[in-house]
C-alpha cells in the first residue's frame, strides 16, 4: 500500500465528520467517501454484511479481507459502533440546539445471508448417512447498522435448518474524546456470545474456521467460552485509547435461547449470579503491517442441573497474536490463541474434582486480489480425564490440520473448499471410542457455498 493513512487518521475523520453540521456534512459526505475507499483500495477482496456497504457507499472490500475477518478500517468501524454513514439521512435539531435529536437512514439496513454445504467423512458414521447436503446449513436475517448517531447494531437471526432463534447480537453505544492531546473511543456494548464484539479475529466468535460442517465428528470437549453463545446476555465497557490499548470489561446473566427464561430446574448451563469477562489488547500499525497482542478472560461459576445445588466452577484465560502485511497482490495475515481453562466441579458440598484444559488454535492465510485465498490451520487440544468425554480414555486429547481454499467471484459470493485431518480424536490415535474407529476416520472434507444479499 502506498502513502498509508494509519488507524488515527482514520478515526480523527471519523470525529470531525460526526461533529459537523448537517449543511457541512451533505457537501462533504461524498468526498469523504471516495476518499476512504482511496485509502483502503489495496487491502483486499471479500465481503461482508452488505446493509454495512449500502450504509456507508463503501465496498465491502473496504472493512474486510475476506469474512469475517476485518482489516484496520473494518475494527475502526465496529469499535466506533456501525455508525459510520454515506447515505441520506432524516435528520432533526432542536432550534435552541446545535445537538442532533434524530438521524435515521433513509432504509432499514436488512441484509439476508444463506449458506448451502457438502460433506463426506473419511469413514461411515454407523447409522448415519455419509455424503450429506444441506440446503439451507443457515439462512440468517440481519438488522445491522446506525440506529443514531452514537447507537449502531448487528443482530442476526438464523434458521439452521432445524429452528429458528437469535444468534449473534452486538448493540453498541460509543463516543470519543480527547485526553491530552490523545484520542479516546469509550462504548458500551449489549451482546449474547463472549467475544462476538470482539474486533480481532483470534478469539472463539470469528477465529478461523468461520464456517464448518453441523454433520462433520468433532472432538467431545471445547472451552466454555465457546459454548456461551445464546446462552447468556451481558453488557460491557470498552476504551480504545490512542489507538494503541484497548480494554473491555463485561458481565453476563443467564439468557437461554431455546430454554425457559427465567430459568427452572429444566435448564442446563446455567450462570449463577453473573460471570465476568474482561479484554486487554495491545495494536499498532505501520505502513503495510499490523501487529495485535492481547489477552482476554472468563470466569463463570454455573449450576451443574437446574438453577440450585452443585456448583461447576469455570476459568478460562487466554493470550492471543495477530499479524497482517498488505502486499501489492493481496494480503498475508496470521492469527494464534491459546486458552487454558481450569475447573472445579462440585460432586458434593464443597468436594470439587477439578479438571485442566488448554486449547491452540493457528492459522495462516494469503488472500489476493483476484478473488482466491488460501489457509492452513492447526489445532490442538490437552487436558485431564474426565467422565464427561465420549471416549474410552475418557480424555479430551484431539489434534489435527484444516486446509482451505476459497474463492470470491464477487465481493458477496463465496465458494470455499474445506479438509479437516485429524492426527489424534478424543484421546487416542486408534480405536478411540472401543469400536475400532480411528481419529483419521473423522477427516472430513466440506464444500460450502455462501452468499450475503
Amino acid at each position: 500500500m502506498k502513502n498509508p493513512i494509519g488507524i488515527q487518521r482514520i478515526n480523527n475523520m471519523m470525529i470531525r465528520f460526526s461533529e459537523l453540521r448537517k449543511s457541512e456534512r451533505s457537501n462533504i459526505s461524498i468526498r469523504l467517501i471516495l476518499l476512504a475507499v482511496l485509502v483502503l483500495i489495496n487491502i483486499g477482496v471479500s465481503k461482508a454484511v452488505p446493509s454495512y456497504a449500502r450504509q456507508t457507499g463503501m465496498s465491502c472490500s473496504a472493512c474486510h479481507f475476506s469474512f469475517p475477518e476485518l482489516n484496520s478500517f473494518g475494527r475502526q468501524f465496529k469499535m466506533n459502533g456501525y455508525v459510520l454513514t454515506g447515505m441520506t439521512t432524516i435528520e432533526s435539531r432542536e432550534d435552541s440546539s446545535s445537538s442532533t435529536r434524530l438521524k435515521l437512514l433513509s432504509n432499514l439496513p436488512l441484509s439476508a445471508m444463506v449458506q448451502s454445504s457438502f460433506t463426506h467423512i473419511a469413514k461411515d458414521v454407523p447409522e448415519t448417512q455419509n455424503n450429506s447436503v444441506t440446503l439451507p446449513q443457515q439462512l440468517s436475517v440481519f438488522y445491522a447498522g446506525q440506529v443514531t448517531p452514537h447507537i449502531g447494531t448487528f443482530i442476526q437471526m438464523t434458521y439452521d435448518g432445524h429452528s429458528f432463534g437469535m444468534d449473534n447480537v452486538d448493540i453498541r453505544y460509543t463516543n470519543q474524546a480527547k485526553i491530552a492531546g490523545r484520542n479516546l473511543v469509550y462504548g458500551l456494548t449489549l451482546n449474547n456470545n463472549p467475544a462476538v464484539q470482539d474486533v480481532w479475529n483470534t478469539s472463539p466468535a470469528w477465529r478461523f474456521p468461520s464456517a464448518g460442517s453441523d454433520a462433520a465428528k468433532t472432538p467431545s470437549k471445547s472451552t466454555i467460552m465457546e459454548n456461551l453463545g445464546s446462552q447468556v446476555a451481558g453488557l460491557g465497557a470498552y476504551t480504545l485509547f490512542n489507538n494503541l490499548l484497548f480494554a473491555e470489561i463485561t458481565v453476563y446473566r443467564s439468557a437461554q435461547q431455546g430454554a425457559p427464561n427465567p430459568a427452572d430446574v429444566t435448564n442446563e448451563m446455567v450462570v449463577k449470579g453473573v460471570a465476568p469477562y474482561w479484554r486487554l489488547a495491545l495494536q499498532h500499525q505501520w505502513y503495510n503491517n499490523y501487529i495485535e497482542l492481547g489477552a482476554f478472560g472468563i470466569e463463570p461459576n454455573l449450576f451443574n442441573s437446574g438453577i440450585s445445588g452443585n456448583i461447576d466452577k469455570i476459568k478460562d484465560l487466554g493470550i492471543d497474536f495477530q499479524y497482517e502485511h498488505n502486499l501489492a497482490f493481496g494480503a498475508v495475515t496470521f492469527h494464534s490463541s491459546l486458552i487454558q481453562e481450569k475447573e472445579s466441579r462440585e460432586i458434593l458440598r464443597k468436594i470439587y474434582n477439578k479438571y485442566y484444559f488448554n486449547s491452540l488454535k493457528v492459522d495462516a492465510n494469503l488472500y489476493l486480489k483476484n478473488g482466491l485465498g488460501f489457509t492452513g490451520g492447526y489445532f490442538y487440544t490437552v487436558g485431564t480425564r474426565d467422565t464427561r468425554i465420549d471416549s474410552w480414555s475418557k480424555k479430551p486429547d484431539s489434534n489435527g490440520f484444516i486446509g482451505q481454499i476459497e474463492y470470491l467471484p464477487w465481493y458477496n459470493t463465496k465458494f470455499a473448499l474445506q479438509y479437516v485431518a485429524y492426527n489424534k480424536f478424543d484421546g487416542t490415535v486408534l480405536n478411540y471410542d472401543s469400536e475400532m474407529r480411528n481419529a483419521l476416520d473423522n477427516n472430513t472434507l466440506y464444500l460450502v457455498v455462501w452468499l450475503n444479499f
